[in-house]
């Protein structure tokens, strides 16, 4: 039977985000404070609060997927500070582009969504794999779910994508960053997980309890 997500599944999923970045916001910063600015964790606490006190409006004032997820995007994009506001930002508005007049998708589609919003992160951050960003997360991932043959085994999958983004997450510790604030400590980077790569594997796991919850 082929799996279709609805609009409501994405609703709960950003629900889930919001809670889980208020439950990490203090580890997250942790991780900033090493070869940061320190407000990792802040920032997107501020810009998940928005969203949660909107999203009730945006689900209202949307008429399909797309248009839903851009108005998150939009929103994360106003509030995250840093430069994570605009990769986050970018994120969600690119994952809606290819689901306009649709309010749900098939499992397929929604892998090309998280591809296109990975897409518009690298473009927006000028970033590849091993340049200790959310890419190193990010990539891997995506790479890894669009390889898998998908065979009633979803689940599965996205549990294994969820996997690889953490791998690529501790993947970040023992590298010299090449982008952003940590990029000015050179070797002393080295040793210190990169915050970004931390929360984007987060967020995708967040779709991936709900998947459960879909699913099981």
């Amino acid at each position: 039977m082929e799996v279709t997500l609805d609009r409501a599944f994405f609703k709960r999923s950003i629900e889930n985000m919001a809670r889980l970045i208020e439950k990490e916001r203090d580890h997250l910063t942790h991780l900033d404070s090493e070869i940061g600015d320190g407000d990792h964790g802040v920032n997107m606490s501020i810009g998940f609060r928005e969203v949660t006190k909107q999203l009730e409006t945006i689900d209202e004032a949307t008429e399909d997927l797309s248009a839903f997820l851009k108005k998150v995007g939009m929103s994360l994009l106003g509030k995250v500070g840093g430069a994570s506001g605009p990769l986050y930002g970018s994120l969600f508005m690119k994952m809606g582009d290819n689901v306009k007049g649709k309010n749900e998708v098939t499992f397929e589609e929604f892998i090309g969504m998280i591809e296109s919003g990975v897409s518009s992160v690298e473009a927006r951050g000028k970033a590849v794999v091993g340049e200790k960003t959310m890419i190193d997360a990010l990539r891997p991932g995506i790479d890894f779910l669009k390889s898998q043959t998908i065979d009633n085994n979803e689940l599965e999958v996205f549990g294994d994508f969820i996997e690889v983004m953490q791998e690529g997450s501790e993947s970040t510790i023992p590298l010299v960053a090449k982008k952003g604030r940590a990029m000015r400590l050179g070797e002393r980077a080295i040793g210190h997980k990169d915050p970004g790569s931390e929360s984007s594997w987060m967020l995708m796991n967040a779709f991936y309890e709900e998947l459960k919850k879909e699913l099981n």
